[in-house]
C-alpha cells in the first residue's frame, strides 16, 4: 500500500476510535478529542513525538487560561479588554501567516475565543470547559500514537535518505500581515457578537467553526478562499445529514463511529495525494471538521427527538450564514487589498509546517 492509502486509513481508524472513546467518556465536549485527531491525521506529518505532544496540550491550556487573563478586563475594563482581545487574537493569525505551524495558530485562537466568550458569562463554565478541553487533547494525542502504530508510514525509501526536502522561502512580512487582518476581518465582528451575549456558552460550537474559518482564511489563497468556505460547509452539511438522517433511524454508537470512519475514507483521497496533499486537501479537510463539528452536538442530545433534530438543522443553517458571511468579508477585504491575492499561497503551493 503506498503512503496515501495508509494515511487515508489512519484517518479513518484514529479518528473514528477517538470518536468512540469521546462518547464512551461522556461529557459535554467530549467529542473534541475525535476533532483534534482528526486534525493531526489530516496532515502528512509523522508519529509525534512526546516532546511535541507535550507542548501541544500546555499550548492549548496556556491559550485557554491565557485568555482567561483578559476576561477580568472585558467585565470591568471594556474597552481596555477589547484591545487586548483583537492584539492577541491577531497574532494567533500572523504566527501561521509568517511560516508557523497552522495547528498551533488554530489552538490558540480556538482557546482565546472561546476563553474570552464563555468567560464573560461564567467563570465556572470556562474553568470546566477548559480542563475537559485540555484532557481530550491529551487523549487525542494517545490516539494518535495508536493510529501510527496500527497503520504506520511505509519504510523510507534508501535514495532518499540523508536527503531533506529544501526549506520554503521566507514569508513576505508584509503579505502574512495582510493575511492575518484579513482572517481577523471574519473572526472578530462574530466574536464580539457572541462575546457579549447572555448566551454565548450555548455558541461554543459555533466558535470553534468560526475560529477554524479563520484560519482557512488564513493559509488559503484569495482566489480559492470564498469557494472554499462554502464547499466545505456545503461538504461537511451533507454529510452530517445523511449522517443524522442514519442515526435517527438506527440510533447507535456502532452505526455512528462506521459513519465517521466512513466519511473519512470517502474524504480521504481528496485530502491526500501521493506523498503529499491533494490540492483541494483545504476543502475537504474543513468539510469533515465542520461535519463532526455540526454531528457531535446533536448526538450528544439525542439522536431521533425532535429538540435535537431541531438544533442540529439550526446550527446548519448558522454554518451555511456564517461561511456566506466569511466569503462576502474577504471579498471586500481584498477589494481593498488586491497584493495579498498576488502575494498569498494555497495550501497546493506551499508545504504544512510541522
Amino acid at each position: 500500500m503506498d503512503i496515501a492509502g495508509r494515511r487515508i486509513l489512519r484517518l479513518a481508524l484514529g479518528t473514528s476510535l477517538a470518536m468512540w472513546f469521546s462518547q464512551m467518556a461522556g461529557g459535554p465536549v467530549s467529542f473534541i478529542t475525535a476533532v483534534f485527531a482528526f486534525v493531526f491525521l489530516s496532515l502528512p506529518l509523522p508519529r509525534p513525538s512526546i516532546k511535541f505532544a507535550v507542548g501541544f496540550v500546555l499550548i492549548l491550556a496556556a491559550s485557554f487560561f491565557g485568555g482567561a487573563l483578559i476576561v477580568p478586563f472585558l467585565d470591568h475594563y471594556r474597552w481596555a479588554g477589547i484591545l487586548m482581545f483583537v492584539v492577541a487574537l491577531f497574532h494567533s493569525f500572523y504566527f501561521p501567516a509568517k511560516g508557523g505551524s497552522p495547528v498551533l495558530g488554530t489552538l490558540a485562537t480556538v482557546g482565546l475565543t472561546l476563553a474570552a466568550a464563555i468567560g464573560t458569562v461564567s467563570a465556572d463554565a470556562l474553568l470546566g470547559i477548559s480542563k475537559m478541553v485540555t484532557i481530550s487533547a491529551a487523549e487525542a494525542m494517545l490516539f494518535v500514537w495508536l493510529a501510527h502504530a496500527l497503520m504506520p508510514d511505509p519504510p523510507p525509501d534508501p535514495a532518499m535518505a540523508g536527503k531533506r526536502p529544501p526549506k520554503p522561502p521566507p514569508p513576505d512580512l508584509h503579505s502574512a500581515q495582510l493575511r492575518a487582518m484579513r482572517s481577523m476581518v471574519i473572526v472578530l465582528p462574530l466574536a464580539l457578537f457572541l462575546m457579549f451575549s447572555g448566551s454565548s456558552t450555548s455558541y461554543a460550537i459555533v466558535m470553534i467553526k468560526v475560529a477554524t474559518m479563520g484560519q482557512q482564511a488564513n493559509v488559503e489563497s484569495s482566489r480559492t478562499m470564498g469557494r472554499s468556505l462554502i464547499h466545505s460547509t456545503v461538504i461537511g452539511g451533507i454529510g452530517a445529514i445523511i449522517a443524522w438522517q442514519v442515526l435517527s433511524i438506527w440510533p447507535s454508537l456502532v452505526i455512528y463511529v462506521l459513519l465517521i470512519a466512513l466519511s473519512c475514507l470517502i474524504a480521504g483521497p481528496k485530502i491526500f495525494q501521493g506523498a503529499a496533499m491533494h490540492p483541494n486537501a483545504g476543502t475537504w479537510s474543513y468539510g469533515i471538521l465542520t461535519m463532526i463539528i455540526l454531528l457531535a452536538p446533536a448526538v450528544m442530545d439525542g439522536a431521533g427527538s425532535d429538540g435535537a433534530s431541531s438544533a442540529f438543522y439550526t446550527r446548519l443553517l448558522l454554518f451555511l450564514v456564517i461561511a456566506v458571511y466569511g466569503s462576502g468579508a474577504v471579498a471586500v477585504f481584498d477589494t481593498f487589498w488586491p497584493e495579498v491575492m498576488g502575494k498569498s499561497k494555497s495550501l497546493k503551493e506551499q508545504p504544512i509546517p510541522a
